[in-house]
């Protein structure tokens, strides 16, 4: 069985802008897969299809041999509850502690009254310490989102995705807003997770070096069709410039 089967999948917004044309795709459990292209070339709508965050046209997921397309709005929390994602945008509290985000990861488990009390939890709370540990950032778990840098704010929404113990993390450009020695940190934590925890990664980037350094297998996508699949060693600068077309020297090709 397939860890995840894409087929047929189409998502078409409104205004009749068709971001996804026809997508079929299969990931092996285990994987980094790495997502290329433009701006607009379907990557972030894949994505967010996956978990149904937003909802697909047409076509078919399966997640373990769960329909996700179709599923209850019960069964649908059971998936996602097994996928992390994490954002180009961090998206954390950032007058929050660091642990305080964390365990925020952590509260669709929880019954109401445990909920209004997260940190009074203290197995819970020595779970958001150890997953801050990972990230190397346990030294960070007192201080406010807002005095962390960048990349630290990144590794702590990696380590607020960790508190679902998760089998898939999609991330959506989770380096496009760093630099290139911060968003190779960041992106070595992933690498980590996916070779020592065993958790699929799906990741969309715009970083060639970070694809070859990190992915098992590139996808590239253009205008809502998938126009590359195999190892990152195989995309050469004239390859990746096929897939970005005229935008490819403002895009890193090292």
């Amino acid at each position: 069985m397939e860890f995840i089967k894409i087929s047929n999948l189409h998502k078409t917004y409104p205004g009749g802008i068709k971001a996804l044309k026809g997508i079929d795709l299969e990931v092996k459990q285990g994987e980094f897969l790495i997502l290329l292209g433009l701006s607009g070339s379907g990557k972030s709508t894949l994505l967010r299809c996956l978990n149904r965050l937003i909802p697909s046209t047409q076509g078919s997921i399966i997640f373990q041999g769960k329909e996700v397309t179709t599923a209850s709005q019960v069964n649908l929390r059971g998936i996602r509850r097994q996928i992390g994602m994490i954002y180009q945008q961090f998206n954390l509290v950032k007058n929050l502690s660091a642990l305080t985000n964390v365990i925020s990861g952590y509260l669709g488990y929880l019954s109401l009254s445990k909920s209004l009390y997260p940190l009074l939890d203290k197995e819970l709370v020595n779970k958001a310490q150890k997953n801050l540990k990972r990230v190397g950032l346990e030294q960070m778990a007192e201080k406010k989102v807002r005095n962390l840098s960048g990349g630290q704010q990144q590794r702590v929404a990696i380590a607020r995705t960790l508190m679902q113990d998760p089998q898939l993390i999609l991330a959506d450009e989770p380096v496009a807003s760093l630099d290139p020695a911060t968003a190779d940190s960041v992106m070595r934590y992933l690498g980590e997770l996916n070779r020592n925890d065993g958790i699929t990664i799906i990741c969309s980037l715009h970083f060639l070096s970070l694809a070859r350094k990190y992915g098992s297998r590139v996808i590239a996508l253009k205008d809502g069709n998938i126009v590359f699949s195999g190892s990152p060693s195989e995309i050469d600068p004239n390859r990746f410039r096929e897939i970005y077309g005229e935008d490819a020297e403002e895009v890193d090709i090292v």
